[in-house]
């Protein structure tokens, strides 16, 4: 299997945002791409749930901010939901759970790391909103790469 973030990043070294070395595969794919949709989060999934429950992905991939404390915004259900809408995959610069399950689940899954403790409700959420964290801008219409050795942004879907 290649690479695609090695071989963009080859190819296309100007044009990429590189996010940080932190995130880790908990998904049932080891690559992924697609436009991205963002969302920001405060300890509260709701939004994420009804976006991944009620809208077609069409290869899309959802860009998570979770701002606050330590909880779990992504497990077994929303990755359901994911992979029944069409969804590529979700990049969250926060914390998933059900890792065992969404393992066995055909979407991307890429996170800080686990933690077992369910996100509460307590904010509102901001959807396809810039997005900045791990050294990248996340911008809706942006293109996510994401594979075991990393996750590249470019402005241009770039087809290898």
């Amino acid at each position: 299997m290649q690479s695609y973030t090695a071989n963009i990043c080859d190819k296309y070294p100007k044009d990429v945002q590189v996010l940080n070395p932190q995130y880790y595969s908990y998904g049932g794919v080891a690559m992924c791409h697609g436009e991205i949709t963002t969302i920001q989060l405060f300890e509260d999934n709701s939004a994420l749930v009804e976006l991944l429950r009620d809208t077609k992905g069409k290869g899309r991939v959802c860009v998570v901010d979770v701002v606050g404390s330590f909880c779990a915004v992504v497990g077994e259900t929303l990755m359901g939901y994911a992979y029944k809408n069409g969804w590529s995959g979700i990049i969250i610069n926060g914390y998933v759970r059900d890792t065992h399950q969404t393992s066995q689940i055909p979407v991307g899954l890429f996170a800080l790391g686990t933690y077992p403790y369910k996100s509460q409700k307590k904010a509102k959420a901001k959807i396809d909103t810039i997005l900045k964290f791990g050294n990248v801008k996340f911008k809706p219409g942006y293109f996510a790469y994401a594979d075991k050795d990393g996750i590249v942004v470019t402005k241009k879907n770039i087809i290898l």
